[in-house]
């Protein structure tokens, strides 16, 4: 069949884990490939809603193994905590339905107390961290100090490793940050060998699993956590996560060359969110962001903290579009601009006496000049549309609007939390995704 990349080209929070839950109904695999339990995927099916944070949406289709590959960060109390979530609800999860890469690095206490000291120090300044020791973990990574989910199995490696990197945390915390954790490495190891046996049905040696899927013509789903303008390298630096969030990392994660991808679709809300500090140009302050995220129920799965909330921005998705080598896009959460007189659609910047279609490296995005596109809303309830032509004739012309500026094509849009309110109408995503049966 087909192997996918759903990649969300904003800063988040786009309905990526609605889009894959309703897009994998035929797929066989569901990989998550980067991030942690700060990314929060929630998915709506019959009126029950799910809010998953490690775990893909595809555990929710019984007909699909879900991996997470080497570049996801795990912490193992909260996988296992989310397991046990999962299966109260009647989904049993079984080591042939989840499967998790050796080379995982492992989110551990001393993380998460060294992401709570530096955010506290930064106060006015603070990024934005969920504080859930991801940074620290990816940075334990990059310097070759972590420990992996392999490192479990070697009890004379795993003491070492822990005594040393509890040494370390405690010395950076007391002396660089001006602050103390109380965490006994003897009781971390106990934890972590209890925590080991847990795992050990779970480990999946995950690219020959997914070699071999692709040699059998399966349908591959790969599910992105944040959003391109988060990447660490490529999005809105400082203000980014810890990871590579664009669609080239899937393959990095994985082990598979990028010959194997098939194809890549980008998730956009209709308009634009954003969590924590940093740029957003289209931020909307008055009524109107009120109204978006009361409307829309914008506040975070995983810390229910309010998001920002603003017009779509064409500048920004453009560079996104490139970055992915993106195919097509996902319009989600369309019905909840509806209601409002006037809608705005950012088509270009002015900055420095220029006009910018989209950002250069050297931009400062708290400094542009915003060119807006004005449009008439609509009032009529959009949440049973089935296709693009069931819209009000205004709802149709934004999106033609947008996909016209964007240069991209629309391949569907949604308009409402449940899986059948996700209407695809590109025959070709149709068909790479396995929905023509």
């Amino acid at each position: 069949m087909s192997v996918g990349v759903i990649v969300g080209i904003q800063w988040g929070d786009e309905g990526k884990g609605k889009v894959v839950d309703y897009l994998t109904q035929n797929a066989q695999y569901v990989v998550r490939f980067q991030g942690g339990n700060n990314a929060g995927h929630t998915v709506v099916v019959d009126g029950k809603k799910f809010a998953l944070r490690l775990i893909p949406s595809g555990i929710l289709r019984e007909n699909v193994c879900c991996l997470l590959a080497s570049s996801v960060v795990v912490n193992p109390w909260a996988f296992l905590s989310e397991i046990a979530d999962i299966e109260k609800t009647g989904i049993e999860i079984k080591p042939n339905r989840l499967k998790l890469a050796p080379e995982v690095q492992l989110i551990l206490p001393y993380h998460q107390a060294i992401d709570e000291a530096r955010e506290n120090q930064r106060g006015a300044k603070k990024i934005g961290t969920t504080r859930k020791g991801i940074g620290p973990a990816y940075e334990d990574s990059v310097g070759r100090h972590g420990i992996r989910v392999c490192d479990l199995f070697d009890q004379a490696k795993l003491r070492a490793l822990v005594e040393r990197n509890i040494k370390h945390a405690k010395e950076y915390c007391s002396k660089v940050l001006e602050t103390n954790f109380d965490i006994n490495a003897q009781e971390q190891i106990e934890q972590l060998l209890q925590i080991a046996q847990k795992l050990r049905p779970f480990v999946c040696d995950v690219s020959r699993e997914l070699t071999a899927a692709i040699a059998a013509k399966k349908t591959i789903v790969f599910e992105g956590a944040q959003g391109t303008l988060l990447d660490v390298a490529h999005g809105t630096y400082p203000f980014v996560t810890s990871s590579h969030t664009i669609a080239p990392e899937a393959c990095v994660s994985a082990g598979i060359g990028t010959k194997s991808i098939d194809y890549v679709l980008g998730i956009s809300k209709a308009y634009c969110t954003r969590v924590g500090g940093g740029p957003f140009p289209t931020e909307e302050m008055g009524k109107t962001g009120d109204q978006i995220r009361t409307t829309g129920n914008e506040f975070g799965t995983v810390t229910g903290r309010p998001r920002r909330c603003g017009w779509i921005d064409l500048p920004l998705l453009r560079r996104a579009i490139r970055l992915n080598g993106v195919d097509s896009i996902l319009l989600t959460k369309l019905d909840v601009l509806t209601g409002i007189d006037i809608l705005k659609v950012a088509t270009h910047y002015e900055y420095q006496g220029r006009t910018m279609v989209e950002p250069d490296w050297d931009t400062d995005l708290e400094k542009v000049q915003v060119v807006y596109e004005e449009f008439l809303g609509w009032k009529e309830d959009i949440s049973k549309a089935t296709s693009l032509f069931d819209l009000p004739v205004n709802a149709q012309t934004y999106l033609q609007k947008i996909e016209q500026y964007m240069g991209c094509s629309l391949s569907g849009f949604s308009i409402g939390p449940e899986r059948s309110q996700t209407i695809v109408y590109s025959n070709h995503v149709r068909e790479i995704f396995g929905l023509t049966k």
